[in-house]
């Protein structure tokens, strides 16, 4: 253990703190605290008779509870408030707390003051689960333990005494985790940036400044990897890197950085005009030209780390992450994918670019503010059959009926009440060779506690035809 988390924890004895909410992050950092003689608050909307395995494991420690109405009561009365991203850094109890005098912190800010490794910190609106993997796998194939957590793997403060200066740590951030930080890892890496989350963020520059905050508290011998081919990572982040920007393209070879050339199906990186052949298209297992973009910016963030023999192996062995276009199973000759990942328009139309037939889709959930126009586009030219439910399902009928490629006579529109339903209606509507697709293009909210939970209802459903 650092001398700087030693001491962290040891200082906890006696503290007072509040935990806003469970979730993955606080399971395991509140047994730390109270293990280190910190006297813990759970503070939760939910009344006790509400919680369901999520407090297992933290009934038994005897700390004391602020639930219901009683959440945000006094938080300045504690010595730290840890937040999980799911409770919003602007709503107005938390920053009339802050007012008050509170302590608001999280748990990555909290990991990011004590880690004694580098940091690869992974953010974007698009493929950063997908790239938080791919660099977590190269850099594992290359020797290197590695560390893999945010809004991704597990919880990273509880075990920072077990870090080791010569790990890494990889980590996802989300744009609720990154409203409230200031401070930033050693490589940051932003896959794209565009609307997303506005049902919760007040507005697109909100959800774009959150994401910034990764930039603007860098150190000046940081890396930030950003997208050539997104206007807002070119335009308006690239200005404000500190240390060495390096880019990636699928569009044209950049000055220093990876880049796909189509018309080739090659892959090289431009090591400032020292320009390395890493790879063709063809070695990447997965499917689609979102994964190809996920594979440059993860060649981008190791280079100069990893071998490129290790990132080569890596493409041709890596099958996916779950609920991202994850193969469920294949039941009387259709095969049926689980890309409950997909809650915005912009992965669903990315998931339908990777698909070279026409596809039965099932898609909707809980509307977050998002156009479904160019969706609906998408839908018309990729989908034999789409079967919609949830708030958006009115939504995206009807952004595929605007379209103007929209022909009745070439798509069935369907509705269903619940998952088991569309997957009986998809079945039904299916023939041999089919593929039938959960790819919602919502969050999952109205219906799930998150994608996972969806994703997994929709797998167990089609494991259970028969």
């Amino acid at each position: 253990m650092s001398e700087q988390a030693k001491a962290y924890f040891e200082n906890l004895k006696g503290k007072k703190v509040a935990f806003l909410g469970v979730g993955v992050s606080h399971k395991e950092l509140i047994k730390k605290f109270v293990a280190y003689g910190a006297e813990v608050t759970l503070c939760d909307m939910r009344e006790m008779e509400q919680f369901d395995e999520d407090i297992d494991g933290i009934k038994e420690l005897g700390i004391s509870y602020q639930l219901g109405a009683a959440q945000f009561e006094h938080l300045e009365r504690f010595d730290m408030v840890f937040r999980t991203p799911g409770i919003y850094f602007n709503r107005p109890e938390i920053q009339a707390a802050i007012a008050a005098g509170a302590n608001i912190t999280s748990e990555m800010e909290e990991f990011f003051k004590l880690c004694p490794c580098k940091i690869i910190a992974i953010t974007g609106a698009d493929g950063k689960t997908t790239t938080t993997t791919l660099i977590s796998e190269i850099l594992t194939r290359q020797g290197f333990t590695v560390h893999k957590g945010g809004n991704i793997g597990r919880a990273l403060l509880p075990i920072v005494d077990e870090i080791k200066e010569e790990d890494y740590a990889v980590v996802e951030l989300s744009s609720f985790q990154l409203l409230s930080m200031r401070i930033a890892g050693d490589i940051t890496v932003v896959t794209n940036v565009q609307p997303n989350h506005l049902n919760v963020h007040k507005d697109y520059q909100e959800y774009k400044d959150a994401k910034k905050n990764l930039i603007l508290y860098q150190k000046e011998n940081s890396k930030t990897i950003l997208n050539l081919d997104n206007e807002v990572t070119r335009e308006e982040y690239a200005p404000a890197v500190k240390g060495e920007t390096v880019w990636f393209s699928k569009v044209k070879m950049p000055a220093v950085g990876s880049f796909w050339d189509r018309k080739t199906g090659k892959i090289y990186y431009n090591d400032h005009g020292d320009i390395h052949f890493i790879m063709n298209r063809s070695d990447i297992r997965l499917i689609g030209d979102h994964n190809v973009e996920n594979y440059l910016t993860a060649i981008a963030a190791v280079w100069g780390i990893a071998d490129i023999g290790n990132i080569i192996a890596v493409a041709n062995e890596f099958g996916g992450v779950e609920h991202r276009m994850e193969f469920v199973r294949e039941f009387e000759g259709v095969s049926y994918y689980n890309d409950s990942i997909a809650s915005s328009p912009d992965r669903t139309i990315a998931g339908l670019k990777a698909r070279e037939q026409k596809v039965i889709v099932i898609a909707g959930g809980q509307n977050k503010g998002l156009v479904y126009d160019t969706l609906g586009t998408y839908i018309n030219q990729k989908v034999k059959v789409l079967i919609v439910m949830g708030e958006t399902a009115q939504v995206i009928e009807q952004g595929v009926k605007n379209a103007a490629n929209y022909v009745p006579e070439n798509i069935r529109i369907l509705h269903a009440e619940n998952m088991e339903q569309a997957v009986q209606l998809a079945r039904e509507n299916a023939v041999k060779g089919d593929i039938v697709s959960l790819s919602p293009a919502s969050t999952s909210f109205d219906k799930y506690k998150n994608f996972e939970r969806r994703g997994q209802h929709f797998k167990a459903v089609v494991a259970a035809l028969q």
